[in-house]
């Protein structure tokens, strides 16, 4: 008789990364380096996964402890302790153990100090993927798995709406993300019942966040009244809608990214100038996209450059009448002189 069949979605799910890991390692120069030399080994990659305690982390925890020795892969954890409840350390510490008693080898908790800037959500998710940075780097780590669902993609596809971002927003999370591909989502075609689940039938101790459940926190409010609101009104589906859209987003998004990166060398001058009426031929998708991108290669930090910072240096290019600078974070001033747009901090 072969597991239940939650447990055999979320280990499918591990394996098929777990593969996806091991396909890039071997492929790698380092590897192909190291076969060169016929008595030395490669040693076997290590995989962290990032588990809070919770239902999703806990089964992907598990899910890794069982795929990655059959794999000949090492699997190591990792717990953040964010400090914003009392009693905090204890539950990293409870994690700790719980990721021990499954076989992972190396586990440890790490405390960050969570600031204020972009909002307490923000603020956190910042703090925890610098930690996981720094261990994966410490560790030597080829990847760390990440526990989020395809309910947390219809919430950030949700987010991404309301905040009227554009197509990347809509995108939703990537499967695989971070500095060399250092993130991976194993679980985003899979639901948050079926992880909760996985862990029942294992017996699998979870500790459920207080903070999900906090109104003042805005993807709770989204998660608890906004989606349940929708599929009521639309009818069920609502969520594996929102995970296609997200999908289908990321497919028009990096086209027109790799449009943008084609099309930027041709609009400008011998001396690197991004050149106005060149730039008014592109469609607004792809100059756009120039243009942000500009800004941030001046300067301006990515995290604070909006929509409407894009659109009035659009309008430069696109409704010109001899308008002044335009502020854009980061101390950065975009203006246009004699038909070219000059993009530079000061």
């Amino acid at each position: 008789m072969g597991p239940h069949p939650a447990v055999a979605a979320i280990r499918l799910a591990v394996r098929r990364v777990l593969h996806d890991i091991l396909t890039e390692q071997h492929a790698s120069p380092a590897a192909a380096s190291a076969g060169t030399a016929l008595l030395e080994r490669p040693p076997a990659p290590l995989v962290l996964v990032a588990c809070s305690g919770g239902a999703d982390s806990m089964a992907l925890a598990s899910a890794l402890a069982f795929e990655a020795p059959r794999l000949g892969i090492r699997a190591g954890g990792v717990t953040v302790d964010h400090g914003l409840q009392p009693g905090s350390d204890l539950r990293a510490a409870e994690v700790v153990l719980r990721l021990t008693d499954l076989g992972l080898a190396p586990v440890e908790s790490t405390a960050v100090t969570v600031g204020r800037e972009g909002g307490p959500e923000a603020a956190a998710r910042d703090a925890r993927y610098a930690a996981l940075d720094d261990a994966a780097e410490r560790h030597g780590a080829a990847a760390v798995l990440l526990g989020h669902t395809r309910d947390d993609q219809a919430e950030t596809v949700l987010l991404g709406l309301a905040r009227g971002s554009g197509i990347r927003s809509l995108s939703g999370m990537a499967a695989v993300s971070g500095a060399g591909g250092r993130y991976r989502r194993p679980f985003l075609q899979l639901d948050r019942q079926t992880a909760r689940k996985a862990c029942m039938v294992q017996s699998l101790p979870v500790w459920d966040d207080p903070h999900n459940a906090d109104p003042a926190y805005t993807r709770s409010r989204l998660r608890h009244e906004g989606l349940p609101a929708l599929e009521k009104a639309l009818g069920k589906g609502v969520v594996e809608a929102l995970a296609r859209t997200a999908q289908l987003s990321r497919d028009d998004a990096d086209a027109l990214d790799a449009w943008a990166s084609q099309a930027e060398a041709g609009v400008r001058d011998a001396a690197g100038r991004l050149e106005c009426a060149k730039l008014y031929a592109l469609p607004p998708a792809v100059r756009r996209r120039i243009l942000r991108r500009a800004a941030i290669e001046a300067g301006a930090p990515a995290g604070s450059l909006f929509a409407r910072h894009i659109e009035e240096m659009d309008r430069l290019i696109t409704g010109w009448r001899g308008q002044g600078a335009i502020n854009l974070p980061g101390k950065v001033v975009a203006r246009r002189q004699g038909g070219r747009l000059v993009i530079r901090q000061g």
